[in-house]
């Protein structure tokens, strides 16, 4: 069992060499999604937190269970297969963190510009912690593609409730945040989201409170939680208290 707290950095890296295979990385399934109105969706494998009310829990603990090896083209065809079939006009890939390092960050952009490549309505959503995109900023213009919108999961409204929420340290509660900035710096479509029976409204104007200080205005995307039992076990294990 990984012990709390711990570097999300090191775990990164850690986790990109159980994910990644070349220019291949870790899938666990490929399907339509409701969320936005319907998206063709690509579940990848393998996370650097290891939030308290992920769904994906058991897959972001054991990664190397889990998964097949899929190329950029094999992942591209699968989703635009799903949003050709569905009529959708959005793709993503959810379940992990999609950005572990220098590899993942390459299969990402593999995907993104091959799905743009054949089809150039079709808009990307790019759903991240958004940790490596603060401490290695360079990364953030390695994904500067058009009709791509990226939404940034912040995990706490201080360095405590970060730590509580995603097991990682509190000293990289900000990284994230930073990531954001630099996006949007970039004139970037990204947005923060939070769990909001997690933050109530307390945390939400703590956050904001946080985010003012980075300079950041911008709107909050407020998540629901999907109260699996398994979730629910987790979270009472952490003892965080839901709002």
């Amino acid at each position: 069992m990984l012990e709390l707290p711990f570097n999300p950095i090191e775990r990164a890296k850690e986790v990109e060499e159980v994910v990644m295979q070349g220019l291949k990385r870790k899938y666990h399934r490929f399907r339509a999604a409701p969320y936005y109105g319907g998206i063709a969706t690509a579940d990848a494998v393998g996370c650097c937190f290891l939030c308290v009310y992920c769904w994906s829990y058991f897959r972001i603990i054991e990664p190397q269970k889990h998964g097949r090896f899929y190329s950029p083209q094999q992942v591209a065809e699968s989703l635009l297969k799903i949003a050709k079939a569905k009529g959708f006009k959005y793709v993503r890939t959810t379940g992990c963190e999609p950005i572990l390092g220098e590899h993942s960050l390459g299969h990402l952009a593999e995907v993104i510009r091959m799905v743009q490549a054949e089809n150039k309505d079709l808009t990307f959503i790019l759903e991240t912690n958004g940790l490596l995109l603060g401490y290695y900023p360079d990364f953030v213009r390695k994904i500067k593609f058009p009709h791509l919108s990226i939404r940034v999961a912040i995990k706490g409204w201080d360095p405590e409730s970060f730590q509580q929420i995603s097991g990682a340290d509190k000293d990289y509660f900000e990284y994230p945040l930073i990531g954001l900035k630099k996006m949007l710096d970039e004139r970037m479509d990204a947005w923060p989201a939070v769990m909001l029976d997690v933050f109530g409204k307390e945390g939400v104007d703590k956050l904001k409170m946080e985010m003012c200080k980075l300079g950041l205005d911008c709107r909050i995307e407020k998540e629901k939680l999907e109260r699996y039992p398994y979730v629910m076990d987790n979270i009472y294990k952490r003892g965080v208290v839901l709002k």
